[in-house]
């Protein structure tokens, strides 16, 4: 069977070898990186060499990276790791910040999927004068459609009201530069294996100032924000791969030619296509595509088949197939006929040729077959 072509970076990204090669090292590191002894000192070193490269990854402080099970739990630790706030999260969140906060009050957004700073103010105003804390939890990059949040306006606008701003770079990591800074935020969520590190590995990046409960006790670890034995070799994949994100962003710029020739050439084909989130900045990678009248699983699954790996706009659950609620919200008709196609760079132009001629027979199949039930 020939190797599949792989377009589906923003579920995960394929093991870079820097990471490998870090992990492999860790293995001969037997000790626990709270031991004294040369060997857990052995194991510290490696930990607080990938948190220092993950902090300046992400222009936060080294001292306040937190390790993580993944990018849900550090959403959860954000979400939940404040006292008495009351949360308003956009209504395009990921599952994990959705469903990590099921009482928070949700931002809407326009047509294009970015929040509505208007509504987002009158909430400000409204929680203000009732006296409540607030916390404002917007992603920077959307996981389906790859449209790009303001975050930095979100959260000028935040600080005017006292309210505290969370950030699920998660999506955005490696693809566009993501500065705590630069965005005002007070927590940044990011994750390993979308940068070409492991699974199972994230962080939970939080500015001065921030005290945070921790959701898992039991040991000093983290400083006491997470408890848990780090996940040494874990760490040391996500070390690595966070360098090679910073040296590899530019390259970037190549992916976004392929995506956006990817796009080009569709839609001179299929003039029905639509593209979620194309009329507003999005990630140079992400492209959701719209097929009216064809199932994103029927899609998905066709392009299996013929060796392509991509996902559907639409969650599976339990064996049923739900909306998305990222396009709901956007007001999409079509929901269900969305599939996302994600590139990386490890993705080539014989990568994308073989996409759009996949896709094209597909389509051009779909449509002879309707024609003949038409007849």
């Amino acid at each position: 069977m020939a190797e599949q072509v792989y377009l589906d970076y923003n579920a995960s990204a394929p093991l870079c070898t820097e990471a490998r090669q870090a992990m492999i090292a860790a293995m001969d590191v037997a000790g626990n990186p709270s031991s004294v002894h040369a060997s857990g000192r052995a194991a510290r070193k490696i930990v607080d060499h990938a948190r220092r490269t993950i902090a300046e990854l992400v222009g936060g402080d080294s001292e306040r990276i937190i390790f993580t099970s993944g990018g849900t739990e550090a959403n959860n630790l954000a979400l939940n790791g404040l006292e008495d706030v009351t949360v308003f999260t956009s209504a395009v969140e990921h599952p994990s910040v959705i469903e990590g906060r099921v009482d928070a009050k949700r931002i809407p957004v326009d047509g294009n999927g970015v929040v509505d700073l208007d509504a987002l103010e009158a909430m400000l105003k409204d929680a203000s004068a009732a006296g409540q804390k607030v916390l404002v939890s917007v992603m920077l990059a959307n996981n389906e459609t790859g449209v790009i949040q303001p975050v930095a306006k979100v959260a000028l606008l935040a600080r005017e009201y006292g309210a505290k701003v969370h950030c699920d770079a998660i999506q955005a990591l490696g693809r566009m530069p993501v500065d705590m800074g630069r965005l005002l935020v007070d927590m940044v969520s990011i994750s390993a294996h979308k940068i070409g590190g492991p699974k199972g590995i994230g962080a939970l990046a939080i500015a001065p100032g921030v005290l945070l409960v921790p959701q898992i006790r039991g040991g000093g670890q983290e400083k006491y924000r997470r408890g848990g034995t780090e996940n040494v070799l874990g760490i040391a994949g996500f070390g690595a791969a966070a360098e090679r994100a910073g040296a590899q962003m530019a390259n970037m710029a190549n992916v976004a030619a392929l995506r956006d020739r990817l796009e080009t050439e569709l839609a001179s084909e299929a003039p029905e296509l639509l593209i979620a989130g194309k009329g507003t900045e999005r990630l140079v990678n992400t492209s959701c595509l719209i097929l009216p009248g064809m199932p994103g699983e029927t899609q998905v699954m066709a392009l299996d088949l013929a060796g392509v790996a991509i996902s559907s706009g639409s969650a599976c659950s339990s064996g049923k197939v739900r909306e998305s609620h990222v396009l709901k919200e956007m007001g999409v008709s079509d929901a269900g006929s969305a599939i996302r196609v994600s590139l990386g760079l490890e993705t080539t132009d014989e990568d994308v040729d073989t996409f759009i001629r996949v896709w094209s027979r597909m389509r051009g199949n779909a449509a002879r077959k309707k024609a003949r039930h038409a007849a």
